[in-house]
């Protein structure tokens, strides 16, 4: 209790007993957060309007005033049903008003009462009561003297453990001899509920009111002896570390006294040398330093020594001045990449017009290449053998699946495991800053709620911009201007503009079927000879035989299922190496599906001859170029177009443009303009499963039109690719070289393409043009006498008109682009 508080107590208690004449009807007081105990003095802050014109109309008459408490404190105007109906008339000794309205009363309980009616209820609550009085005891009686004595002492024994016993506490205590005037007083004192003071003030049995009291100090003296105990463990634990700490402080003098050094005497020396041989910049040598004057003044068993520690061996570890010397043997280099790598001329070329350039100016800042080209063609070890060349670290990282920015720029230090991103990870790994950096498959990143990788990328692989890069874990600038990003993409779609932006692309097709040749005959039958175990005398594949794996049991731009099928080869004779025969091995024609199985493609053409309305298109593919196959049907109906293949909207528009071009200029073809009108047309392009879509297909769709509606089979030897328009002009397309190479897989001779991409004939390979015949063609005009050929096969009519012709090979990739 307060000094205060016990006066007041000390002035009631020695206060004479007047006999008191309270009114039958009082104003009505609501009070929350208390429970006003007869005899109890109390300062009360009223502010709610109601109570202020309750207390004023309470000073107005005769000074008594009904205190009564609401059941929910929150309720800022109680309705009576809200409102306890026992409660204690109080006398307002003083009262004061503040200049914000609220007012200050000092009101003392004088005796209970409980609620018998609402009299009044607007402006203020008026109620009418009745006064109660505590039952009769024997003051005689042991039972309540011990009581009594039991209940003194556990107040005692609250107030010695909160620290507020007190002489006059103890006086005041004994003074009282009414059990329920005791009991009053000490539940007021008691830190206890509104429920649980509201039951002790409704027990009118004052016996009864002390027993109560009773067992509410015994749980309160459990409770402050349990909470001593913790403060004091507390304590005692403070206590200790502030010993440990001295005793430490102490040591640490002693060992300066004899001019010996503690361990983290050491360790700061350590960090020292560290900054000091890692060559940091201005920058980053300041922040070291901040860094270790913190560790110097943090005990070292603190959480935040780790993460300082951690923060300190990134930054003397990486390589800020660290370069790897670049070996400008322009000859030696492009020696290396061709032993690597067959073919791919316009790389190595990039590659070696940039050592040429390094050569010249040193200063020069490193390229952002991307290599886009499909799956196999070597775009992720021609990296390798351009850190070869140059004689420089090389680091290798998959960006497909990522999804978190972090994984690019690093995390705050304010999280737990803490690290910086792949960048500067790998930069460490290499020592060098000025490594060949490789990030794979650049068009596979994700973006969701942490982040987009894609955006925190385009301050790295900017040369204007990354000699500063910034990783969130270190927060210094970083020069990365020295390292030599190569990407690699199967497809520039997926990547976000402003980051394509900042890129070289390099496109990488696919391989011809004697590109393959040599590049299983030099790199990957040796390969898989050394990795099953084999020797170069064990094995050997014929020539005839290598161009059948790749014709009949591998169907792809690249030569990573080439590689496997070899791979195939070689453990089966290795098995029947370790089973005891005797070698060598030949691997012919002959017996080449005794290692491989039966055949799983068929390059030759599906259709064992000419036919009227199936036509050959070309398309690309993730997976390189590959043959399309369209046909037309005409059946009874209404002149109605139906068009399937799981087409895109662009294909579709394609297919109706054609459409219109074949029904506009019938008469050129000498068909009756009334052919359309009781028969519709069907364009189905094989297979359905596999999405489709561009716009190279018009003149092929055209074709597979015209041939139905004059009877005369297409060309199975001439595929063709170009956009057409409703007059009948072929536009340009993309994609040629892919598209001839797919082609060439399908045994096609002769390859119909836009006039304008003619250009792109110069990327073609020599051999691939002897073998084929490509014409460049403007208008359909120049079209149909090369695809159309002068008479049909000798079939019924209904045949020609309802080709039946076989379903192509289903393409590897998921999605075709005309």
């Amino acid at each position: 209790m307060a000094e205060s508080d016990k006066d007041d107590l000390i002035s009631i208690i020695e206060e004479d007993e007047e006999d008191i004449d309270i009114p039958e009807v009082l104003p009505l007081m609501p009070v929350r957060d208390v429970v006003i105990f007869t005899d109890m003095l109390l300062p009360l802050f009223v502010g709610r309007k109601k109570s202020v014109r309750a207390v004023e109309e309470a000073v107005a008459n005769d000074n008594y005033l009904m205190l009564a408490t609401q059941q929910d404190p929150g309720v800022e105007n109680p309705k009576p049903e809200e409102i306890y109906t026992l409660g204690t008339v109080a006398r307002v000794l003083r009262m004061l008003k503040l200049p914000d309205g609220r007012m200050k009363a000092l009101v003392q309980g004088v005796a209970k009462a409980r609620i018998v009616e609402y009299v009044r209820k607007r402006s203020w609550y008026s109620v009418k009561i009745n006064l109660i009085e505590d039952l009769p005891v024997s003051k005689d009686d042991l039972t309540i003297e011990a009581l009594m004595r039991n209940v003194r002492e556990y107040s005692e024994k609250i107030m010695t453990l909160r620290g507020e016993m007190s002489s006059d506490v103890g006086a005041i205590l004994d003074s009282i001899e009414d059990p329920g005037k005791l009991a009053d007083l000490v539940a007021s004192n008691l830190k206890l509920k509104i429920q649980e003071s509201q039951m002790i003030l409704e027990i009118i049995d004052p016996l009864e009111r002390l027993k109560k009291v009773n067992e509410l100090l015994s749980r309160e003296v459990d409770l402050s002896a349990m909470q001593a105990k913790i403060q004091s463990d507390v304590k005692d634990e403070i206590s200790k570390s502030q010993r440990d700490y001295y005793l430490r402080e102490q040591v640490r003098a002693i060992h300066r006294e004899l001019g010996e050094l503690d361990e983290k005497a050491l360790e700061i020396e350590e960090y020292k040398r560290r900054i000091k041989r890692a060559r940091l910049g201005k920058e980053a040598k300041e922040e070291a330093e901040k860094q270790l004057r913190r560790l110097e003044q943090m005990h070292p068993d603190a959480a935040e020594a780790s993460i300082v520690r951690t923060y300190l061996d990134w930054l003397v570890e990486l390589p800020w001045q660290k370069m790897t010397a670049d070996h400008f043997d322009i000859p030696g280099a492009k020696k290396v990449l061709d032993e690597d790598h067959y073919g791919l001329t316009k790389v190595k070329d990039r590659i070696l017009e940039y050592l040429s350039v390094r050569k010249l100016n040193p200063e020069t800042k490193g390229p952002i290449l991307c290599f886009v080209g499909p799956p196999g063609v070597g775009k992720t070890s021609l990296g390798r053998a351009i850190a070869k060349a140059m004689r420089r670290k090389f680091f290798r990282i998959s960006l497909g699946g990522v999804r978190d920015e972090a994984e690019i720029r690093g995390h705050r230090r304010t999280y737990i495991g803490a690290l910086p991103g792949r960048i500067i990870q790998g930069l460490k790994q290499c020592g060098s800053r000025n490594p060949v950096f490789m990030m794979d498959e650049i068009d596979k990143l994700g973006s969701d709620f942490r982040g987009d990788p894609s955006s925190a990328l385009l301050e790295a692989l900017d040369p204007e911009q990354n000699a500063n890069f910034s990783d969130h874990y270190l927060n210094l600038s970083f020069d990365l201007s020295k390292v030599m990003f190569i990407l690699t993409a199967n497809m520039t779609d997926t990547i976000p503009s402003a980051l394509l932006d900042r890129m070289e692309v390099i496109r990488l097709s696919g391989y011809t079927d004697e590109e393959k040749m040599d590049i299983a005959t030099k790199h990957l039958l040796p390969r898989q000879i050394k990795e099953n175990g084999l020797k170069s005398k064990n094995i050997s594949i014929t020539g005839n035989a290598m161009l059948q794996i790749i014709n009949e049991y591998t169907s792809e731009a690249g030569v990573r299922n080439l590689e496997r099928e070899i791979g195939s080869i070689c453990r089966k004779v290795a098995r029947k190496i370790a089973e005891g025969e005797k070698g060598p091995f030949l691997v012919t024609r002959a017996n080449i599906h005794k290692y491989l199985g039966v055949p799983q493609y068929y390059p030759e053409m599906d259709q064992d001859e000419s036919q009227v309305g199936l036509s050959t298109g070309l398309a690309w593919t993730e997976a390189g170029g590959d043959v399309l196959y369209i046909e037309v049907s005409l059946f009874g109906g209404k002149g109605d177009l139906l068009i399937t293949g799981q087409l895109g909207e662009i294909m579709q528009e394609s297919a109706r443009a054609a459409v219109s071009y074949a029904r506009a200029n019938m008469d050129r073809w000498g068909v009756d303009e009334s052919f359309f009108e009781n028969q519709d047309i069907h364009i189905h392009v094989p297979a359905g499963a596999i999405p489709k879509d561009g716009p190279s297909a018009g003149i092929a769709m055209a074709t597979a039109l015209i041939s139905v509606m004059t009877g005369r089979p297409v060309n199975k030897y001439v595929a063709m690719t170009g956009e057409i328009t409703l007059r009948g002009r072929v536009l340009p397309i993309g994609g040629l070289k892919e598209k001839a190479l797919g082609a060439l897989r399908g045994g096609i001779q002769t390859v119909i393409l836009p006039e304008k991409n003619r250009k792109d004939l110069s990327e073609i390979p020599a051999n691939l043009k002897r073998k084929m015949k490509f014409i460049p063609v403007k208008h359909m005009d120049e079209v149909l006498p090369i695809a159309l050929e002068e008479s049909a096969p000798r079939k019924r009519r209904s045949e020609r008109k309802t080709p039946a012709a076989k379903s192509p090979g289903t393409s590897a990739a998921r999605g075709e682009r005309m």
